[in-house]
């Protein structure tokens, strides 16, 4: 299981977060909600825990 930090515009999150989820590859087990980043309005955060298919 790897646990991955997605961070950027919210725009860049959701379009990763896509990648993601369609990727046969992999199964996405969580996704925690946006946190904002401090000291910025621009970027924020979001983790991910995938692990690799068995097959």
């Amino acid at each position: 299981m790897l646990k991955i930090r997605l961070q950027g515009t919210t725009n860049d999150i959701k379009w990763f977060k896509k990648i993601l989820e369609r990727d046969k590859r992999i199964t996405v087990l969580d996704i925690s909600e946006t946190y904002a980043n401090k000291g910025t309005k621009k970027y924020f955060r979001m983790y991910a825990e995938v692990e690799k298919n068995r097959q």
